[in-house]
């Protein structure tokens, strides 16, 4: 497991980094990708070797301006290993908006619902 794993942005994928010693989880930007399964894959994956590994505190940050349906399934798998994750250690999720995005604010309050694990809606 590599101690750090990012993936650049491009115009309809967001940029992916994932930091194991500072317990830090980022996906930030577009998520549009033709094929979402795949492109989280390498994320999901990582995730599931760092829950046996992961230090006392993690906090995931996801700022998106925009995603697919199937980019929220990919999401909701995410979430799902964190609130996994947070069964034996801290984890904190936030999720940010921009102001006036009711749209992104409404899906972090949804994913919250849906994974019952609280996720902290930030106005950017």
């Amino acid at each position: 497991m590599e101690d750090v794993y990012e993936i650049k942005a491009t115009e309809d994928t967001p940029a992916v980094t994932l930091h194991k010693t500072n317990g830090l989880l980022s996906i930030s930007g577009k998520s549009l990708p033709e094929d979402s399964a795949t492109f989280y894959q390498p994320v999901i994956e990582w995730l599931s070797v760092y829950l046996n590994n992961a230090p006392s505190s993690t906090t995931a940050e996801f700022k998106l301006e925009y995603f697919n349906t199937s980019s929220s399934k990919q999401i909701f798998k995410i979430i799902s290993l964190l609130k996994e994750l947070s069964k034996t250690k801290s984890v904190a999720i936030r999720w940010y908006f921009d102001k006036g995005d009711k749209d992104m604010q409404l899906s972090g309050e949804r994913f919250s619902k849906l994974c019952q694990m609280p996720i902290e809606t930030i106005q950017n």
